[in-house]
């Protein structure tokens, strides 16, 4: 079965940054067959766009989807104090929390045009076994490609760390899960959540356990002035140091936020090809600062956008993060300091770069079709010179079509496998009960 895509301006996304004004896309058995402008190939199925704007499905590369549960919650507070407030709430997640919270977080989401997403899940309350699999279920139901961080807390207040202990895990329960995830065929990245809710052999033997099966790491980095002070109370150095001093300093490693990186730090990251999670708008929601990502970039550094939690992003959209990413950087900066297309070129290349996935974050033939719809007949882009830097300066976007692997997940701006508004109603029915 082919189906040609037509009447568009196709974004490529590709490393020589192709565009068709009057372009086309063929997909064929779930993969980009062709991609071009004029001369339209033979298809079994026709789509004519009208004109829309096409590019690769976005890719999220630091989320955590419990979170939509207790949005608006510790409204002025820094991380720190953010995280004090809400572990303890946090602590009544179960599984059928987590599955509402889960399926509400992708279908904001995927109608924002994303479709692979890497959710950072690191709070297991104790006695809470089916929460890893209310989130793999939320997943499949609704459509998108999820990749799975196994995240962990093994350092409670007790210890040192920032968790309260009712929220900790003990690091055989940790490593064992862990490595049975992975061995159900599940995309994972092993995620020890950061250097303040998680020992230095945990650290260790996480990175041993990824590298023993070929699998990503994570963890969050750098987020705060805060943190630098911590970790040198703490381990006597600073996050990258730390992070140095566990081996994790290598191209299988990225990082969420990275704000407060030294010059050298960033030409360390760059020089090992360690990668950034960007997430801008939480970085702005804590007062965290703006991460240098410009440096990072000339660094050569992968640098890829988050919208990270949806406790200091009230909203699951990416589209949006690629606005933001140009705004605070100009804000830095100046207004050369990034294009339209770079901040695109994040979200979706840069993404899959991230992931280390070669097979998404552009439209080339042969790539998975991961594939995103947007209209540009609305009054928003009406007058736009540019259809791409309309959509990036003109956003937040609700996308009109959107392909998982060539299946079509996103119908006239309307989920297909599953319905919103019921999704929507459960949420609130179950956030009910995280209200502090």
């Amino acid at each position: 079965m082919t189906t040609l895509l037509h009447n568009a301006y196709v974004a490529v996304l590709d490393e020589a940054g192709k565009e068709h004004e009057d372009g086309w896309v063929l997909v064929a058995d779930g993969r980009i067959a062709q991609v071009g402008s004029g001369h339209q190939p033979e298809a079994d199925k026709r789509v004519d766009l009208n004109g829309a704007l096409l590019t690769p499905g976005l890719v999220n590369t630091h989320h955590h989807l419990y979170q939509t549960l207790t949005r608006a919650q510790a409204q002025q507070a820094d991380l720190f104090t953010w995280l004090k407030t809400l572990y303890p709430i946090w602590a009544r997640l179960d599984g059928e929390a987590e599955y509402a919270a889960a399926r509400t977080g992708l279908a904001e989401l995927m109608l924002a045009g994303c479709t692979t997403v890497f959710d950072h899940h690191y709070v297991f309350p104790q006695g809470q076994p089916d929460v890893m699999d209310a989130l793999l279920r939320a997943a499949e139901e609704v459509g998108a490609h999820l990749v799975v961080g196994r995240g962990s807390m093994d350092l409670g207040e007790s210890q040192g760390g920032l968790p309260p202990d009712s929220l900790v895990e003990d690091r055989d329960t940790i490593l064992t899960e862990t490595e049975a995830l992975i061995g159900r065929g599940v995309e994972v990245a092993v995620s020890p959540c950061s250097p303040f809710s998680v020992t230095k052999e945990l650290m260790v033997e996480s990175a041993e356990l990824a590298r023993k099966y070929g699998v990503p790491l994570h963890t969050h980095l750098a987020e705060t002035v805060e943190e630098e002070a911590y970790c040198r109370e703490l381990y006597g150095c600073t996050p990258v140091e730390y992070l140095e001093e566990v081996g994790w300093i290598a191209d299988d490693v990225w990082c969420a936020h990275c704000v407060h990186l030294s010059d050298d730090d960033v030409r360390l990251f760059g020089e090992r090809g360690v990668g950034i999670a960007h997430c801008p708008t939480s970085n702005l929601r804590l007062g965290a600062g703006i991460a240098k990502v410009r440096e990072l970039l000339h660094a050569g550094a992968r640098v890829g956008l988050g919208v990270d939690g949806s406790a200091s992003n009230e909203r699951s959209d990416l589209s949006f993060e690629v606005k933001q990413a140009v705004l605070v950087a100009r804000a830095r900066q100046g207004p050369h300091a990034m294009t339209t297309r770079e901040a695109l070129a994040m979200a979706t290349r840069g993404g899959a770069a991230i992931l280390r996935r070669d097979d998404i974050g552009s439209l080339d033939p042969g790539k998975r079709a991961d594939i995103a719809v947007w209209r540009t007949d609305g009054l928003e882009l009406a007058g736009a010179a540019d259809p791409v830097a309309g959509w990036v300066l003109a956003a937040p976007h609700r996308v009109d079509r959107l392909f998982v692997a060539g299946e079509e997940v996103v119908r006239d701006g309307r989920l297909v496998r599953a319905d919103e508004e019921e999704i929507a109603r459960e949420q609130r029915a179950q956030a009910k009960r995280f209200l502090p």
